[in-house]
């Protein structure tokens, strides 16, 4: 196969490496050089490089959308606690005022300890909820508009299975 010359120009350190490889592996500069310009414009060269990265992605695909399921869950039962909330809740007169503050103080140091312990156990309110869910009615939130069935975006496993996170 006739070769034809090349006269190249490389930064110092980049110069310093080739060399160096080239006698780490006893070869010729021009085959290390002729090797790396194979690979870089013949990427299919390297073999399950491409199906690694499509099962990543996959893989991280369905993590995002358990983690768009479990934030729905989230942020649906945080909308219905203030709707109750603000619906149930009397007002407080104003004699009961400093009572309520206190009542309240007490109640948020509960709720931060309660997620604090949560979070340091790695459990979940969504994943509770959704554990909940009747084995029977998997798509119970299927009627949602534009939302699929919980089966559907769970990958197939009914609620309650272990998904990796919680």
């Amino acid at each position: 196969m006739a070769k034809k010359k090349y006269t190249l120009y490389l930064p110092v350190p980049l110069a310093r490496r080739l060399d160096q490889v080239a006698r780490e592996r006893h070869g010729a500069k021009s085959a290390l050089v002729e090797e790396a310009l194979r690979a870089s414009f013949e990427p299919q060269q390297h073999a399950g490089i491409e199906d690694g990265l499509t099962r990543r992605l996959n893989e991280i695909g369905r993590q995002l959308a358990a983690m768009a399921r479990d934030l729905s869950v989230t942020t649906e039962t945080l909308g219905l606690f203030v709707r109750y909330f603000l619906t149930a809740t009397p007002p407080v007169t104003d004699d009961d005022q400093e009572s309520a503050r206190l009542t309240g103080r007490k109640r948020y140091e509960v709720l931060l300890a309660e997620v604090g312990r949560r979070v340091a156990e790695g459990r979940g309110l969504a994943a509770e909820v959704l554990q909940t869910v009747p084995i029977d009615q998997p798509d119970l939130f299927a009627g949602m508009p534009g939302r699929q069935g919980l089966a559907a975006r769970s990958g197939g496993r009914r609620p309650g299975e272990a998904n990796g996170h919680g």
